[in-house]
C-alpha cells in the first residue's frame, strides 16, 4: 500500500522513527513534515540522528496561532494528498500536525490510522486534547498505548478499528539508549555524575506565555538548585526561552541552574536516565521518565498519562513553587520496565502487522 505519514513536531520524529523503518518493508510510506518544529535543534537533527528518511514533502508552515498554523497545514497536506493518492494517512500523537493530517484525509475519504489513540486529560483548555478528541473521532485504525486508553475510546462509542498495541515510544527509547549508552558524551561534558542531578523543560503555552506560571516555576527551578546543592539542567526550548527573555528572568541565574539549547534525542535520553528527578509539562517526558524509571514532577494540573500517577511514579504540582520543591522531596519510587503499562517494545510491529491486514478499514 501507499502510506502518508505527517509529523511535524519532535515527539512525532521519535514515534515515527520505529514504525516507518516496519512499514517501509512492505509499503511505500511518503514522509509529510509539516514545519512545525522548524528550528534545527528540534527538527533536522532528529531525522539525522534517528535515521528517519529525508521528507518527501516539507510544507515549512512554522508558527502561528492555532488557526493559522492548522489551516496552513490543512491546505497544503490536502494538496499532498490529492497528489499522491494514498491507501492511508498516519498521523501521531496529538499537535495541530496531527489534526490537520486527519482532517484533510477524512475530507478526502482516505482512512485515517492515529498512533497513539485514546488518551484523555479531560481539559478541553488545552488544546492537544482537543486534537486528540477530534482526531480519534475521525480515525479508522486507532493504535492505544494502554488498556487505559482502550477504555476512554470505548466511553465515547468508540470500538472498530482499536488496537492495543503498547507504545512506539518504547520501541524508540530501547533503540536510541544503547546509542546514547556508546556514544553520548552529554555526563561529561556538563560535569555531572549519575544520579546527582535533576532534568527540566518547560514548553506548554499555558506555562511559558504566562508572567506568573513562567515566573513561578522559573523561581521554583532557582530555590532547588540552593537547597539541594544539586545542579539543575534546564534544556530550553525556543518558545519557553523567547518568554525568559521577555518577562526578564534570564537575566538572573544561579550558578546551579545550568541552561542549554534544545539536546539531541541520545544525549536528552541520557541526561534523563541518570537524572535523579524529571520536572516537565511535556507529556512525552512524563512517558519516558516512567519507562527509564525515574520519578516525575509535573508541572500541570492535569496528565492524559494517568497511570504514571496512579503508581507513584509521577506528581502533578501545576507551576506552584511549594508543591514542586515538596514533590522533589518525596522518595524515589522503583519500578522495572518489564512491568512497564507501555508494554515490551514491539508495538511498531503490532501496527505495521494491523496496517497489512487492513482490518476495520
Amino acid at each position: 500500500m501507499k502510506i502518508v505519514s505527517v509529523v511535524g513536531a519532535r515527539p512525532q520524529f521519535i514515534k515515527c522513527a520505529p514504525v516507518s523503518k516496519e512499514l517501509r518493508k512492505e509499503h511505500k510510506e511518503i514522509l509529510v513534515h509539516t514545519g512545525q518544529h522548524y528550528d534545527a535543534n528540534m527538527s533536522d537533527v532528529f531525522f539525522k540522528q534517528l535515521n528517519i528518511p529525508k521528507p518527501d514533502y516539507n510544507l515549512g508552515i512554522g508558527s502561528g496561532s492555532h488557526g493559522v498554523q492548522t489551516g496552513k497545514m490543512l491546505a497544503g497536506i490536502e494538496e499532498v494528498l490529492m497528489k499522491e493518492e494514498p491507501d492511508i494517512v498516519m498521523v501521531y500523537g496529538d499537535t495541530n500536525s496531527t489534526l490537520a493530517g486527519a482532517l484533510a484525509a477524512s475530507k478526502l475519504n482516505i482512512p485515517v490510522a492515529h498512533v497513539e489513540a485514546g488518551l484523555r486529560s479531560y481539559d478541553r483548555t488545552m488544546p492537544e486534547e482537543i486534537n486528540r478528541v477530534m482526531t480519534d473521532h475521525i480515525s479508522s485504525l486507532l493504535f492505544c498505548p494502554t488498556k487505559t486508553a482502550v477504555e476512554n475510546l470505548e466511553k465515547e462509542g468508540i470500538t472498530k478499528g482499536v488496537c492495543l498495541t503498547g507504545d512506539v515510544m518504547v520501541d524508540a527509547l530501547q533503540h536510541n539508549l544503547k546509542i546514547a549508552e556508546k556514544e553520548s558524551t552529554i555526563l561529561k561534558d556538563l560535569k555531572l555524575e549519575g544520579k546527582e542531578y535533576f532534568v527540566a523543560t518547560v514548553h506548554r503555552q499555558s506555562n511559558t506565555d504566562s508572567r506568573e506560571n513562567l515566573t513561578t516555576i522559573f523561581n521554583a527551578f532557582c530555590e532547588i538548585t540552593q537547597i539541594t546543592s544539586s545542579p539543575l539542567i534546564f534544556p530550553v526550548h525556543p518558545r519557553t526561552l523567547k518568554y525568559l527573555k521577555k518577562f526578564g528572568l534570564s537575566e538572573t541565574i544561579p550558578e546551579g541552574l545550568i541552561l542549554t539549547d534544545p539536546l539531541p534525542y541520545p544525549d536528552m535520553l541520557m541526561l534523563m536516565s541518570k537524572a535523579k528527578k524529571i520536572l516537565t509539562d511535556s507529556g512525552g517526558i512524563q512517558k519516558e521518565a516512567y519507562i527509564l524509571g525515574v520519578p516525575c514532577v509535573t508541572l500541570r494540573e492535569n496528565t492524559e498519562w494517568v497511570e504514571t500517577i496512579n503508581n507513584g511514579m509521577n506528581v502533578l504540582t501545576g507551576s506552584n513553587k511549594n508543591k514542586i520543591i515538596s514533590a522533589l522531596k518525596r522518595n524515589r519510587v522503583e519500578i522495572s520496565l518489564k512491568d512497564s503499562i507501555f508494554k515490551k517494545g514491539n508495538a511498531s510491529l503490532l501496527i505495521a502487522s494491523k496496517i497489512r491486514s487492513k482490518e476495520s478499514i
